[in-house]
């Protein structure tokens, strides 16, 4: 199963929310909250785009270092 843009999609999601973290660690501003506002609909999609990324990409480690699969 090849879903290549799928997981490029995920993974700009997730540093997009990685870079968020980050900025919310070192300066205590939310950018997300910034641009959409505190907790609306549109920022909660957002936060919830990025949690569901984010478990989507945990099955990146299954692939992590190849399969005897993908070497065959």
């Amino acid at each position: 199963m090849n879903n290549k843009c799928l997981d490029y999609i995920a993974l700009t999601i997730a540093i997009i929310g990685a870079v968020n973290w980050g900025l919310i660690g070192f300066f205590s501003f939310d950018l997300v909250s910034f641009i959409f506002g505190n907790m609306s609909w549109i920022s909660r999609i957002v936060y919830a785009l990025v949690g569901i990324c984010g478990v989507y990409l945990i099955t990146f480690y299954m692939y992590a270092g190849g399969t005897a699969e993908a070497k065959e």
